[in-house]
């Protein structure tokens, strides 16, 4: 039997992962230490997503380690050899703000584990295929560039802008903007596993993504939207809009969907590949309108204000053109819309008890 290794396994794109792909007959090996609750504290914590991995997959196993250390990521490598036939690294810092506080930790969890990543891939499975979530703040502020229009509830591009209909491309430029630090530690990542995939021929495949969301993510405030807006409103907890008026837009992709994609490029890999992936023009949203739906999914009102302090780097307008992708694995689409998406994860929240 083949293994997966799967990084920020009790996260939500890395728990997703570890379901689908044991559902297709693959072991998998998780590493996740808990990072996530040092970063946004303890209701952020996913030991009870890794606890519950172990206690539903009987292929499973947890490895509490952090994807820094060269020498044990090497050992865990060198022992599971070419029986390693796919990684998923999902494990990652995640906030603009975060980063800023701490920038070493950032930077050496976004770009130097990866780096470490690449290199026990190389050495010792050169034939799995790696897969990266990156991200679309690998952009900078770039998008808030184009020519935006202020309408009632969200801010949209001109009609008359190429990125009108169908979103944001991968020939963005990357560079002359504010990336935040969070942004520059991802662009790091990024760029080394498109040349591993270039310089080595490793079978590496980015994925740059727009709001990744779904019932098993572990919202906070500094990361997590739709989970964070649907604890609070499930919880009666007071909740923040940082800057725009509260109509900023974002799409939103389900995180069985962005598997869905990751499942379609370990088939036919294709190296370097760089794909920006999101809800698209299906699935987005301003923050307001995301309240007004939330608020309708779970019979209750939100108790909000707007901060006129918006996140450093943070998009305006930012919808995911996935084209590229579509015409490279056109047996890919989305099963998810927001309301569907937004639903399981207020349901997520009621059953995880954070209704007040």
């Amino acid at each position: 039997m083949s293994i997966a290794v799967v990084t920020g396994s009790s996260g939500l794109i890395g728990s997703e992962a570890a379901r689908f792909l044991h559902a297709r007959g693959l072991e998998i090996e998780g590493i996740d230490n808990d990072l996530r609750r040092y970063f946004f504290g303890e209701d952020a914590s996913t030991r009870w997503n890794a606890d519950r991995l172990a206690g539903t997959l009987r292929s499973f196993r947890h490895h509490d380690l952090d994807i820094r250390d060269e020498a044990a990521i090497n050992a865990l490598f060198a022992r599971l050899g070419k029986a390693v036939s796919v990684v998923v690294h999902t494990a990652a810092q995640p906030s603009h703000d975060w980063a800023a506080r701490e920038p070493l930790t950032d930077f050496s969890v976004n770009a130097t584990g990866t780096l470490v990543l690449l290199e026990a891939t190389r050495r010792h499975c050169p034939e799995a295929v790696f897969l990266f979530t990156s991200t679309n703040k690998v952009y900078g502020d770039t998008p808030n560039r184009l020519p935006l229009v202020e309408l009632e509830t969200r801010w949209e591009v001109d009609p008359s802008h190429p990125y009108a209909g169908h979103g944001i491309d991968e020939g963005m430029s990357l560079d002359q903007s504010q990336h935040s630090l969070f942004g520059a530690s991802k662009v790091a990542a990024d760029i080394l596993v498109q040349e591993y995939g270039r310089s080595f021929g490793l079978k590496t495949g980015v994925f740059r993504a727009g709001c990744l969301s779904g019932p098993a993510h572990s919202g906070a405030q500094l990361h997590g939207f739709l989970a964070y807006l649907a604890r609070c409103v499930v919880s009666g907890a007071p909740y923040t809009v940082f800057g725009y008026r509260g109509k900023q837009v974002r799409d939103n992709l389900h995180s069985l969907d962005l598997i869905q994609a990751f499942w379609q490029f370990i088939q036919h890999p294709r190296p370097g590949g760089v794909y920006n992936m999101g809800g698209g023009r299906q699935s987005n949203c301003s923050v307001l309108e995301a309240i007004a739906l939330a608020e309708r999914l779970a019979g209750r009102e939100l108790c909000f204000t707007v901060s006129d302090e918006a996140r450093a780097g943070d998009h305006i307008w930012y919808v995911s053109d996935c084209r590229r992708f579509e015409g490279d694995y056109p047996g890919w689409s989305r099963a998810y819309d927001l309301p569907r998406l937004l639903g399981e994860i207020v349901e997520a929240a009621r059953e995880r008890g954070e209704a007040a």
